[in-house]
């Protein structure tokens, strides 16, 4: 159920005189990003892969260029990429215009709430702009506002909840939806191609009228970024997901090997990280990574695109890729259910195949090199 209290705009709290974050955003002292079981840690930078697109955009690509997005999406979950055929004034543009949407007046942004009245009641739903989702007071809230659009299927979309202003905006965004799909289908196919499937291996199974989201994250100076989330740890409710990320400010941190790495800060590449989609597709081959948002004393944003099966559309894990050697490690479901069922998941900081038992019990990926590769 959700909380009626939605809480108040993250921005606004941290225009005030904060000497620290209110209680609600406080984490505990073994949750916090500066300690690791009660040690101090030190800042580590992730020496993260990078894949250039214009390796991989035919059948017959460079084996390196393949080898090396296997075993990034192996090892990493996630790599940077360029080739991708976005300019980087472009670029540029799209981070301009939402942090011009950020710093309008709350009364205009407001126009555009994602908690709504429902039968004389406030609802939560997930496009807008606001918050994420309040379902308890104990509930640690995240240093985040955002604006959460569904951009694909075009006819789905929800037009309004999508700003007026700045006028740049709209038009931004549906030439970058449109770009970012390409590099979501070449990824796509180039991933079935590693595995020595055609390239249509996975794209068959998502669908050609993908769910597709975008997120505009802003993240507040903070007073105390020791003490708090920008985003709490995830992994993220997508086949794959391609962000862009803020130029000049970083704080996305991945867990690696019991460890958390920050992401580079990058200047014309794109992010690509694996979801708990095709983790669950292709059978725990490619695992979801697990990563968080970090704050510092300097205001953060960012536009990430979420690229989610049909609804209609099974997931489970794909039959070339279950064998003796490695049985099914995930149960079916309908792509609809576990796509509501991330909601719950991420409101209780829960991974949504650990939340609704997705994994078969007792049942864990062996090392990926056991993986049959044969189409």
């Amino acid at each position: 159920m959700v909380h009626p209290a939605q809480g108040q705009m993250v921005q606004e709290l941290a225009a005030g005189d904060l000497g620290s974050p209110p209680s609600r955003y406080v984490l505990r002292e073994k949750d916090r990003p500066a300690t690791a079981g009660g040690m101090q840690t030190q800042r580590e930078l992730a020496a993260i892969p990078t894949i250039d697109m214009g390796r991989l955009a035919e059948p017959g690509d460079v084996d390196d260029e393949a080898a090396k997005l296997r075993t990034a999406l192996q090892s990493w979950g996630l790599f940077a990429v360029t080739g991708h055929g976005m300019p980087e004034p472009f670029l540029d543009e799209i981070l301009a215009a939402t942090r011009e949407f950020f710093h309008l007046p709350p009364e205009e942004k407001e126009r555009y709430s994602n908690v709504v009245d429902v039968d004389g009641g406030e609802k939560f739903q997930p496009e807008g702009y606001g918050i994420d989702r309040i379902d308890t007071d104990e509930q640690t809230l995240d240093w985040c506002d955002r604006l959460y659009l569904q951009v694909q299927p075009e006819e789905e979309r929800r037009l309004e909840f999508w700003p007026d202003h700045p006028p740049a905006l709209r038009p931004l965004l549906e030439e970058y939806t449109l770009r970012s799909e390409q590099v979501f289908r070449r990824v796509l196919a180039a991933m079935a191609r590693t595995l020595g499937f055609k390239e249509e291996f996975f794209a068959d199974k998502v669908g050609e009228r993908v769910a597709t989201y975008a997120r505009f994250t802003y993240y507040p100076p903070c007073p105390r970024p020791e003490l708090v989330y920008g985003l709490k740890p995830h992994t993220d409710n997508s086949v794959l997901t391609v962000l862009l990320l803020d130029k000049n400010v970083g704080g996305l941190q991945l867990l690696k090997d019991g460890r958390w790495l920050d992401i580079p800060v990058l200047t014309d590449e794109l992010l690509v990280v694996a979801g708990d989609e095709i983790e669950i597709m292709s059978n725990g081959v490619f695992m979801a990574p697990v990563h968080r948002v970090v704050t510092s004393d300097k205001e953060r944003m960012s536009v990430v695109m979420f690229y989610q099966p049909e609804p209609k559309k099974d997931l489970a894990p794909l039959e070339e890729l279950v064998g003796e050697e490695r049985p099914a490690l995930y149960k079916k479901l309908k792509a609809k259910a576990f796509g509501d069922g991330f909601w719950d998941a991420f409101a209780a900081g829960e991974r949504t195949i650990d939340f609704l038992k997705v994994k078969v019990e007792q049942q864990r990926p062996e090392a990926a090199a056991a993986v049959s590769t044969s189409a």
